[in-house]
């Protein structure tokens, strides 16, 4: 069966999320939140070698917790962090989050883990003081959520940068054979190059479907492991990061959204060369709404679901970079002014 996307070809083709961006161009920065309409259960993979979280620890599959509310991916490196501020306060505010419910008065806790990545250093005002704008950047984008959004140089890509190109924000869906739906979302800010070297050639062109992110097909190279093309050429430690989350309509385990997690991963290395660096802290987040068992045998529908979520979020990285154009003032190359060869 040939792959077809979901009709919007984004993640909320799965059931039960809304995404929510919102940027800040003064500072060439931005905040996604991936809003969960019911508390979802989700699990993190994380193989970059400088990763930036919070309440990542709670997603164990031995922990009190097993669903989350929200999850929020940023710019900002560790300022960004304070954009899960803002979307947990929003949600308390409309009665959501974890509560044992023995004490009155008491107020519920939002599950809200977070994921930043670099883009302190692109040129953007940062002279922000004591007054970082992320909380007020994760308000914003949880209250305006929904099902259709932008992709591009929106939200955690607003500022990011894969390898040598403008970066961007990615989303994209999978509908398999028995309805099962797949989807990613990808803020790609990578070390790494998202494209073959001497052309336009996305290294995930294999994976495309329908022209997406440009139809130029997969690269037509052979090349040593010393060659990393369009890559960053001074990445400082921290500096980088692709930060992913993938989700299912099953209903999955918190040790079986873990291996889903670990499966999706392989997505990064079809799309980005070099990937999981000391330079990066990417990580994958995985989500699953429920709203339909998971066939037996369990681990096989879960092999084909993670399979089909690595191919998914490949392709969600090319399209995040397919998408992007440069901020104001130009001064950033993007795919689509890159030369033809």
């Amino acid at each position: 069966m040939t792959p077809r996307t979901g009709p919007r070809n984004l993640i909320t083709d799965v059931p039960g999320l809304k995404i929510g961006n919102a940027e800040d161009g003064l500072s060439r920065t931005g905040t996604t939140v991936i809003v969960t309409e019911t508390p979802a259960i989700c699990a993190v993979d994380v193989r970059g070698g400088g990763p930036g979280t919070r309440e990542t620890d709670a997603l164990a599959a031995d922990t009190l917790v097993e669903r989350v509310d929200a999850i929020v991916l940023s710019g900002g490196s560790v300022y960004g962090l304070a954009a899960a501020d803002g979307v947990t306060a929003w949600l308390g505010a409309q009665g959501r989050g974890f509560g044992l419910g023995r004490v009155a008065g008491t107020p519920k806790a939002p599950i809200v883990p977070a994921a930043i990545l670099f883009d302190l250093a692109n040129g953007g005002d940062k002279a922000w003081g004591i007054a970082p704008p992320y909380r007020d950047l994760g308000l914003r984008a949880t209250q305006t959520a929904g099902y259709e959004f932008d992709i591009g140089s929106v939200g955690a890509g607003a500022g990011a940068m894969a390898g040598a190109l403008k970066g961007g924000l990615g989303s994209c869906s999978t509908v398999l054979e028995d309805g099962a739906r797949v989807g990613a979302l990808v803020a790609v800010n990578s070390f790494g190059s998202v494209v073959a070297p001497g052309g336009r050639a996305f290294w995930a062109g294999a994976f495309e479907i329908d022209g997406e992110f440009g139809g130029v097909g997969p690269p037509e190279t052979r090349v040593s492991d010393r060659v990393w093309g369009l890559a960053k050429r001074n990445p400082g430690v921290g500096e980088n990061t692709t930060l992913a989350c993938v989700a299912v309509d099953a209903d999955l385990t918190p040790a079986e959204a873990r291996r889903l997690a670990v499966m999706a991963q392989d997505g990064l290395a079809r799309a980005i060369r070099p990937v999981h660096t000391p330079f990066d802290g990417d990580l994958v987040f995985a989500l699953a709404t429920c709203c339909r068992p998971l066939p037996n045998p369990r681990p096989f529908a879960l092999t084909r679901l993670g399979a089909a979520a690595a191919d998914c979020l490949a392709r969600a990285i090319a399209r995040g970079v397919y998408a992007a154009t440069a901020w104001p003032g130009g001064g950033v190359t993007t795919w689509r002014t890159l030369q033809r060869p």
